[in-house]
């Protein structure tokens, strides 16, 4: 990693046409890198993440990990906006895969078919983003690491589509450090009602 390559990822990236987010009970985009039909689909799963390097991006990849290995019926996957060999790098540096897909969208197209454009300067660097970093930090060890490819400014969100294709759940970052609740994904996924519907 040079310090290029790190203040790179504070620039501008280029700009991608993006499709409004998909709405609740619509048919999930499709494309070759990220095909959620066929003989094998099941309930899925993905989030969309930062930056590899990003403390929040990091807290995600652990935690669809461990939902993955909870949740055997359910496909996992996640998308990385950096070059394949820093997401492998950087998957290797955080513990691993485990059941978890990884799908490298270095075009960000993928990103921009389901939604998810450029964010704002208050988006990535808000008061409360900033104090998340420190307290992720301070509380689980998770700070920093190099970045080597990838966009700060790109947002992320996390997405659960049934067994038949139909996005059922949608959870674009409100904010770099909005970080997903993969419990209630997978029981929407699987067609399980979520605990405050449940209630009703």
């Amino acid at each position: 990693m040079t310090f290029q390559q790190e203040m790179r990822s504070w620039l501008s990236p280029e700009h991608k046409k993006t499709n409004p987010v998909p709405e609740i009970g619509s048919r999930a985009p499709s494309a070759d890198k990220l095909s959620l039909s066929g003989a094998e689909a099941k309930p899925t799963v993905i989030t969309f993440l930062r930056h590899c390097g990003c403390p929040f991006a990091e807290k995600t990849f652990q935690s669809l990990r461990t939902s993955a290995a909870q949740n055997p019926d359910v496909r996992f996957i996640a998308v990385s906006q950096s070059e394949p060999a820093s997401t492998q790098r950087w998957a290797e540096a955080v513990g691993g895969s485990g059941a978890v897909q990884v799908v490298v969208d270095a075009e960000r197209d993928l990103f921009a078919a389901w939604g998810l454009g450029v964010s704002s300067y208050w988006h990535v660097l808000s008061p409360g983003s900033m104090y998340s970093v420190f307290k992720l930090g301070r509380q689980e060890g998770i700070w920093n690491k190099p970045t080597e490819s990838g966009n700060r400014w790109q947002t992320a969100g996390t997405f659960a589509v049934d067994a038949e294709g139909v996005v059922r759940w949608s959870r674009p970052a409100a904010r770099a450090d909005d970080l997903p609740e993969f419990d209630e994904a997978v029981r929407v996924a699987r067609g399980t009602p979520t605990l405050e519907r449940a209630k009703l």
